[in-house]
């Protein structure tokens, strides 16, 4: 990721992750999110307007960090940037992707569950890793435990799966976070019932506990 991505997602502590079904809700959820302070989100890639989606929210509101999960092919890197797309991520470590994207210029943070993908990302020269599955690899206990042979090389990570409200303080007091990425902030489910005020009060929850943390 490039400097000034790292910044954005260290500032802003937590990533919405958003599965947008129907094109109508693109840019009220963005509206939403932004009410509750979230400005940086990842949409992920498993439906087939998300590209569509994330075109909208960006023409809406500039200001929104957006990037864009479940990348899982070289192509894909290519239509994400042609989205307007500020990063990406992944839920594992494909060293094709990631030199592809480092060609096209894109910040991206591959997955990373055990100490190989650490070194494969390494290797190929990330800083920023995504941790998944979190919760159910070992939480922050495996990471901390997993992260301590690389510790000199700076690292900084995202966790997400099964990350919510009830453990995002743990998480976020670790040096070794960046931000924590959250399904739970705007549930597929919340999205489709067009829940925009639940919404707006998730992201102002989890923006006041990340603001008490820093304070």
């Amino acid at each position: 990721m490039t400097p000034e991505i790292i910044r954005k997602v260290d500032s802003t502590g937590v990533i919405a992750v958003l599965v947008v079904d129907e094109l109508k809700h693109a840019v009220p959820l963005a509206e939403a999110l932004l009410k509750g302070g979230i400005d940086t989100i990842e949409l992920t890639l498993r439906t087939p307007i998300a590209l569509d989606a994330g075109k909208q929210m960006k023409s809406a509101f500039p200001e929104l960090t957006l990037g864009y999960g479940t990348v899982l092919t070289v192509e894909q890197v290519t239509n994400v940037l042609d989205s307007g797309a500020d990063f990406a991520v992944a839920p594992g470590c494909n060293p094709s992707i990631i030199r592809m994207a480092q060609k096209k210029g894109l910040s991206y943070a591959p997955g990373i569950m055990t100490p190989t993908d650490i070194e494969m990302a390494v290797q190929e020269g990330c800083r920023v890793l995504k941790f998944f599955p979190a919760e159910s690899s070992g939480g922050l206990k495996h990471l901390k435990s997993m992260a301590a042979p690389y510790q000199h090389l700076g690292l900084k990570f995202i966790p997400l799966g099964g990350v919510n409200m009830d453990n995002a303080k743990a998480y976020l007091e670790s040096p070794l976070i960046s931000a924590v990425g959250g399904s739970w902030v705007a549930k597929r489910e919340m999205i489709v019932n067009e829940e925009w005020d639940k919404i707006t009060a998730n992201a102002k929850e989890i923006k006041s506990l990340i603001n008490g943390i820093e304070s």
